[in-house]
């Protein structure tokens, strides 16, 4: 008997890369019990370098699967920025310090750095906890999606086929296999090979930025080494950015004319004869007065880089092939935008994905994708393209009035705050973001990412962030802001309200599949105070678990909580309903007497058993 020359598998998600970008959805997908494969063509993961910076935002992402405490426990705080411009002696003196995070809502007001295969290494164990790893090396030789649109509507269908080469073949099937998919992530970086096969076009340019980056142990006398600094001075621009451990980061400002083959107008490494050490001369006249060397001499990694500012022309086809994270849009790292935008990315598309797979949601869920992180990449381009001028423009001097002058610099810092930190991202009116009844909840703002605030349980008048109770599981949070219950005539409505989410024609039995638990989490939220409510006193319903009663008032020892319904813009007498999306953002928010908009807000995107 002959053995066939190749192996055939099927899969319902592929994965081809495994960045940050391609573990975060595998993680995610993994989790969620989806049958997930995730390849890639390193034959081992990243060692040192390449990304580094954890913004406010995607921490709240990675506590919501859990995995926040390692990165805390391991990655560098930066929660000062300092600001260095050209002073009357002829060397750099500071301007100010200001706070590295400006935005007032953010549950981790700083940034975290650690070099990107440490936070690779997060994702990867938790991925083998759940029984998945990244096969390698593995590279893709051929896509092809079915042309035949009956196959690509049904989505139990494997209308996607990639053939994979097998880089280090075991076993007795060579190297070759044909693997047929429901559908497939490329997550395979700023030259993806899926992008490419599919002939999707990246539309934006090539700036004339170029910067070298070097990871050493300094030895200075700067006095802000341990601070995000921003360096401008006449001999050029500079960022400081501390690492883990005693590392720091440099980023350099470089002329095009030391580092661009004439030739192909590309950063030609080998041929520059640039090195750490050139890179570290460079940054050394940026930093005079200060003195700043490497530690023994050693540097831990090292790369130079010409800034490109690209957005793809879609992020899909047909629903069936998706790209994410740099494969879709490429922008400088001054801003520590990349690694955050690309799991955001994923993060964003790994519940769609399994709610279609389960069959819970109709195909159109996926188009969100596209819709949300295009707009959002956009976006992300424009600032960078503000971001990168006044960053690499010259500092404003006595001789050049026409230089970014500090103020100029500092405000774009601060405006773009909420930007930088992912805090203020918004996804537009949509299927999956309702905002008719915002003024229920005016400062909860529908497609904005849930606020933290801190609770407590009605039961043991423990203290809980309300973020930790929307964990990224798949299931969509129905938070019932009841209001004053002790009021009995509040207390009638909201015993209405249950009755009505309860009975067989509301979302939550028609969309329940026979165990609503799991397609919807039910939190109900009291603005009465701990000494004058028990948990009881609410609806079955609304408290199917004594922990998921909370109120709006402060601790036992008055520390923490309180203020809740105030922060979030809802009345404390009447209260309000809020829908969270299963990735922590703001689907629709309703008044108590309007569960019916509730009801059509599932119903546009949710299919029933």
């Amino acid at each position: 008997m002959s053995i066939p020359l190749y192996k055939t598998s099927e899969v319902d998600v592929l994965i081809i890369g495994a960045g940050p970008a391609g573990v975060m959805c595998a993680n995610a997908l993994a989790m969620a019990g989806v049958d997930v494969r995730i390849i890639d063509q390193r034959p081992a993961k990243v060692a040192a370098g390449q990304a580094d910076g954890i913004q406010p935002r995607t921490i709240e992402v990675l506590q919501s699967y859990g995995l926040a405490e390692r990165l805390l426990r391991e990655g560098n705080q930066m929660h000062m920025a300092a600001f260095y411009n050209p002073g009357p002696s002829g060397g750099i003196e500071r301007t100010s310090r200001a706070p590295d995070v400006t935005a007032p809502t953010a549950r981790y007001p700083f940034e975290v750095t650690l070099h990107q295969g440490a936070i690779e290494a997060i994702f990867l164990d938790s991925m083998k906890a759940h029984g998945v790893e990244v096969e390698r090396p593995i590279v893709p030789t051929s896509i092809e999606l079915s042309t035949s649109d009956e196959e690509l509507k049904d989505p139990h269908a494997h209308p996607v086929r990639v053939i994979l080469k097998h880089l280090d073949p075991q076993g007795e099937h060579g190297d070759t296999e044909i693997v047929r998919a429901k559908f497939v992530v490329g997550a395979d970086g700023a030259h993806s090979w899926v992008r490419k096969s599919l002939g999707i076009s990246m539309d934006g340019e090539q700036t004339d930025y170029i910067w070298g980056v070097v990871d050493m142990r300094p030895r200075t006398d700067f006095p802000d080494i341990r601070c995000k600094c921003a360096v401008h001075s006449r001999n050029g621009s500079c960022m400081v950015i501390p690492r883990e451990g005693d590392l720091v980061r440099l980023y350099i400002q470089l002329a095009g004319r030391d580092v661009l083959d004439p030739a192909t107008g590309r950063v030609d490494r080998a041929k520059s004869g640039w090195g750490p050490e050139r890179l570290l001369e460079v940054a050394r006249k940026s930093f005079e007065p200060f003195e700043i060397d490497a530690e023994g001499g050693v540097f831990d990694w090292w790369t130079i880089y010409i800034i490109g500012q690209r957005v793809a022309a879609k992020f899909s086809v047909n629903e069936r092939v998706f790209i994410a994270g740099d494969a879709c849009h490429t922008h400088s790292p001054k801003a520590g935008q990349g690694m955050n935008a690309s799991m955001n990315d994923t993060h964003n598309l790994a519940w769609k994905l399994t709610h279609v797979l389960r069959g819970w949601a109709d195909m159109s869920l996926l188009k969100t994708y596209e819709f949300e992180r295009r707009k959002y990449a956009q976006d992300l381009i424009d600032f960078d393209k503000k971001f990168s001028k006044l960053f690499s423009g010259k500092p404003r001097t006595e001789e050049n009035q026409d230089g970014v002058s500090h103020e100029e610099f500092l405000e774009a810092f601060q405006t773009f705050g909420a930007f930088t930190s992912g805090i203020g991202v918004h996804y537009q009116p949509s299927a999956i973001t309702h905002n008719q009844h915002q003024a229920h909840a005016s400062k909860l703002i529908v497609g904005e990412r849930m606020v933290p605030h801190v609770f407590i349980r009605a039961a043991d008048a423990r203290p809980y962030e309300i973020q930790d109770l929307l964990p990224s599981d798949t299931r969509f949070k129905i938070l019932v802001f009841v209001g004053n219950v002790v009021d009995k005539a509040q207390a009638e409505r909201v015993k209405k309200l249950a009755e009505e989410i309860g009975a067989d024609g509301s979302f939550y039995r028609r969309l329940g599949r026979g165990d609503p638990a799991k397609v919807f989490d039910v939190l109900s939220i009291s603005s009465a105070k701990k000494q004058d409510v028990n948990y009881t006193d609410l609806p079955p319903l609304f408290r199917q678990h004594w922990s998921k009663v909370l109120l709006d008032d402060v601790d036992m020892y008055a520390r923490v909580g309180g203020g809740g319904y105030e922060t979030y813009g809802i009345d404390p007498q009447h209260g309000a309903i809020v829908v969270v999306r299963p990735d922590g953002y703001v689907g629709i928010v309703a008044p108590l007497d309007r569960l019916q908009d509730v009801d059509a807000y599932f119903n546009s995107f949710m299919v029933a058993q």
